[in-house]
């Protein structure tokens, strides 16, 4: 069976317990996915997995000319008998029996049901080219009159044989728009009518931003 799904990071909020305490939650429009094709039942593949489609686009003009859908990926989807999407992922499964067919509908109370825990793998946000300040947490130098040294990394070199910076070195440079996961994030509510799911805790990316949610590995 597939218990992962693709969806956007909605917002954060707030919900009550049964006991009255408040858990801060990150809604999560988890699906629906179609299976757009299944691989490891005719014994092709050396691998059993299901390929998940979200977000499906209009198909104009019958992909002639749409930006959005190339041919190969046309051919792909129309081979399949699906319409195209947006984004396709595959999820490996442990069997060909758990195998859903080709063209299901995935929605996330049959995805997650009964499922306390989730992993959510998604991309964090881009900061774009930072200091060693915002970027390593660094401290600084002093604010004094006289210093040179404010938000400066200090002094990189070393007075040893080869002269060279040591790999790793904590500098300046591109911060954040990396891969990212959380892991085993607990579920408070699925509501399967709106296709939401929403999770204690904080998750990668800006609101907006495509994530992927699967059954918790340690669980």
């Amino acid at each position: 069976m597939v218990t992962a799904l693709l969806g956007r990071k909605l917002r954060m909020t707030q919900l009550w317990d049964q006991d009255g305490n408040v858990k801060p939650v990150t809604v999560i429009q988890a699906g629906p996915c179609r299976v757009v094709q299944v691989k490891g039942k005719d014994g092709r593949e050396s691998y059993t997995a299901a390929q998940l489609g979200f977000e499906e686009l209009p198909n104009k003009n019958g992909g002639k000319g749409d930006p959005r859908v190339n041919k190969p990926m046309l051919g792909h989807f129309k081979k399949h008998g699906t319409t195209p999407y947006r984004v396709i992922r595959e999820v490996r499964t442990a069997d060909a029996k758990s195998l859903p067919e080709s063209g299901a509908l995935l929605k996330v109370d049959q995805v997650f049901a009964g499922v306390k825990r989730v992993d959510v793998i998604g991309t964090s946000k881009g900061r774009g080219f930072a200091g060693c300040i915002k970027r390593h947490k660094f401290g600084g130098g002093r604010a004094t009159h006289g210093s040179k040294n404010h938000r400066e990394p200090g002094a990189i070199g070393q007075n040893q044989s080869g002269h060279s910076i040591i790999r790793g070195k904590r500098l300046p440079g591109h911060f954040g728009h990396a891969k990212r996961t959380v892991r085993n994030l607990e579920v408070v509510k699925v509501e399967g009518e709106h296709d939401l799911l929403y999770v204690q805790g904080a998750i990668p990316g800006p609101p907006g931003g495509l994530v992927y949610v699967r059954k918790s590995i340690r669980s």
